[in-house]
């Protein structure tokens, strides 16, 4: 009986031994979301932006807040539709931000803690784990960053994105080569 007693014992001490590989240990080739800083939008690049996502949330009825940064995220635009919440103006410009500098729209933080429960994300200045953040690439570069806030996460993110898709339609101005 207490050998019955010693061998279980032994047993219920043992580690648990893991049954898959930590999805952190894998070791990409190349740096994701590498993807180079170049020079910033222009003001009139940057209105144009805030014009179509603002076009995309009145079609919609939604009141939004929209911040437009340059590519060292710094504030060049911002607009506030008439009864969009105030505490979204913060939001807006962060999200924009975390875009930019980190080089990648800002749902891939809310699928990282949501989704995959990195939550070590949290520890790092200038994150928003909320969509509605997305970069402005244009000929492979990144030339600003969108943000808009106001609504849910996915309102957020469509009237982002409206606002990010005219960057590859306009034409490039001689500020921006």
């Amino acid at each position: 009986m207490s050998n019955e007693k010693t061998g279980s014992a032994a047993a219920a001490t043992r580690a648990p031994q893991p049954t898959e590989t930590n999805p952190l240990d894998l070791v990409p080739d190349q740096i994701p979301f590498d993807t180079p800083y170049g020079p910033p939008i222009t003001l009139d690049r940057a209105q144009t932006v805030i014009h179509a996502a603002v076009a995309e949330a009145k079609k919609r009825n939604w009141k939004m807040n929209v911040a437009v940064v340059d590519s060292g995220g710094n504030l060049v635009a911002f607009q506030r539709m008439d009864g969009a919440m105030l505490a979204s103006i913060q939001i807006a410009e962060h999200k924009a931000r975390a875009a930019a500098t980190f080089r990648r729209e800002t749902k891939q933080f809310e699928d990282g803690i949501q989704l995959m429960h990195l939550n070590y994300l949290l520890a790092f200045d200038g994150i928003i784990a909320s969509r509605g953040g997305i970069p402005l690439i244009e000929q492979g570069v990144i030339i600003g960053a969108i943000g808009c806030s106001g609504g849910t996460d996915s309102q957020d993110e469509i009237v982002s994105k409206a606002g990010a898709g005219v960057i590859h339609q306009l034409p490039a101005s001689e500020t921006d080569k």
